[in-house]
C-alpha cells in the first residue's frame, strides 16, 4: 500500500491509499472554494446522559445529484469533484459538511472505489483489503487527536437507510467522548467479570455462538453470527476469534482473510430477498475500543473490548421495511419480526456457489 495526503482547495485534508507503490499522486484541486464554516456543538442530555451533536451547517450538504455530478467520482476535463485526480483505488478526505469538527471531533468519508455503479460487495478481495488498510491507519492517526476517543468506521447503503450520495462509500466519526452504545457494552462487561471473577463476557458471548445454531459462516479467523437477541430483521455480527480492543490489534492472518470473508457475507445480504429484488439497504458498523481513560467501568481495560463489525438491514421482508416506530423510538425497547435462528438458516441458505 502507498498513502499520499495531500489538500483540497479549501485546506482540508484528502489522502490516496494505493495498492501500487509507483503511484503518482499530484493533481491539484482546481475547484474555487472558500475555506469551509462548520458550526458543530456537542450538547449534553442532563436526563439521559448522552451528548447530541448539533450542527446546522449540514442543511446545506450535497443532496442525490445525477450520477455525472457525483462529487465522489475522479474530476475529469471540467468535471471537478472531491478527488482532484482523475482515478483512485481508495480515497479518504475530510468531510465538507461535518457532523463533528475542530473541538468536537471529526468527520471523514471514504470512497471504496472510483467506480460510481458498484458496490462493496463487487470488490475485489485486494480492493477490500486496502480497505482495512485505510481503517486501519486512519484509527491508528485519529486516535491522536487531542479531541478524540472513539473511533468509529461505518458504511450507510442504500436510499432506504438515508444515503444521499449513490457513490459506493462510508464514514469514519472521530468522537470526542465514548459513544452510548459502547458504554452499555462496556458497563455489561464490567458487571459480568465482577460477578464471574474475572470471565470476559465478549468471550463468554462468542463461545456461546459458535456451539450453537445462528452461525452464518466461519472460517479461521472469523466467525459471523445472529445474535441471539438480534434488534433487526436480519443483523450479524463479525468478531475476530482472537480478541482484540480494535483493527489496530488484528494480526496477519485475520487481515489477510477478512475480505473473503466479509465480502461473501455482503454477497449473501444481497440475495437474501431473491434476485428480483433491489440491493439490500444496510448499516455496516465497526465497534473499537474507546482510546480514553475506563476508569468509570469498573475495572474493565481496553483490551477487555472486543472489536467487531455489526452488519443489518431495514428491510424485514419483500418490499417492507423496518420502522423505528414507538417502542423503539419513544422506549427503545425493539421488537424484531424475524427470529434470530430463522434469519440466520436464511443467511446460510444463500451461499454463493
Amino acid at each position: 500500500m502507498k498513502k499520499t495526503s495531500t489538500r483540497l482547495a479549501d485546506g482540508r485534508e484528502l489522502i490516496y491509499y494505493d495498492l501500487r507503490d509507483d503511484s503518482v499522486r499530484d493533481a491539484t484541486d482546481r475547484r474555487p472554494l472558500d475555506r469551509t464554516v462548520t458550526t458543530s456543538e456537542i450538547r449534553r442530555d442532563p436526563l439521559l446522559g448522552d451528548s447530541v451533536a448539533i450542527a446546522s451547517h449540514r442543511q446545506g450538504r450535497t443532496y442525490h445529484p445525477p450520477a455525472d455530478e457525483c462529487p465522489l467520482c475522479p474530476s475529469e476535463g471540467d468535471r471537478l469533484s472531491e478527488i482532484p485526480d482523475s482515478s483512485y483505488d481508495v480515497v479518504v478526505f475530510e468531510n465538507r459538511f461535518p457532523s463533528l469538527a475542530g473541538d468536537s471531533g471529526r468527520c471523514e468519508v471514504v470512497c471504496f472505489t472510483s467506480d460510481h455503479d458498484a458496490s462493496f460487495a463487487d470488490l475485489t478481495e485486494e480492493q477490500a483489503a486496502l480497505v482495512l488498510e485505510a481503517w486501519t491507519d486512519r484509527t491508528s492517526e485519529l486516535s491522536h487527536l487531542p479531541a478524540v476517543e472513539q473511533v468509529f468506521c461505518f458504511e450507510n447503503r442504500g436510499a432506504e437507510i438515508g444515503v444521499t450520495l449513490g457513490h459506493p462509500h462510508g464514514q469514519i466519526y472521530a468522537y470526542p467522548f465514548t459513544t452510548p452504545r459502547t458504554a452499555l457494552m462496556l458497563r455489561s462487561a464490567a458487571a459480568h467479570k465482577e460477578m464471574t471473577g474475572g470471565e470476559n463476557l465478549f468471550d463468554a458471548v462468542l463461545e456461546r455462538e459458535l456451539a450453537g445454531e445462528r452461525v452464518v459462516l466461519e472460517g479461521e479467523h472469523w466467525v459471523a453470527f445472529v445474535p441471539y437477541a438480534a434488534h433487526w430483521p436480519y443483523e450479524v455480527h463479525l468478531y475476530p476469534k482472537r480478541r482484540v480492543p480494535d483493527l489496530l490489534g488484528l494480526d496477519e492472518g485475520a487481515r489477510t482473510e477478512f475480505p473473503k470473508v466479509y465480502l461473501e457475507l455482503l454477497r449473501r445480504f444481497d440475495r437474501i430477498f431473491g434476485e428480483s429484488e433491489p440491493p439490500t439497504p444496510y448499516i455496516a458498523a465497526w465497534h473499537q475500543a474507546p482510546f480514553g481513560a475506563l476508569e468509570e467501568f469498573d475495572g474493565v481495560v481496553r483490551e477487555d473490548f472486543a472489536l467487531h463489525l455489526e452488519l443489518f438491514t431495514i428491510r424485514r421482508t419483500s418490499g417492507k421495511l423496518k420502522f423505528l416506530a414507538g417502542s423503539e423510538s419513544g422506549m427503545n425497547v425493539f421488537i424484531n419480526d424475524v427470529p434470530p435462528e430463522r434469519a440466520a438458516e436464511r443467511l446460510r441458505e444463500v451461499a454463493s456457489s
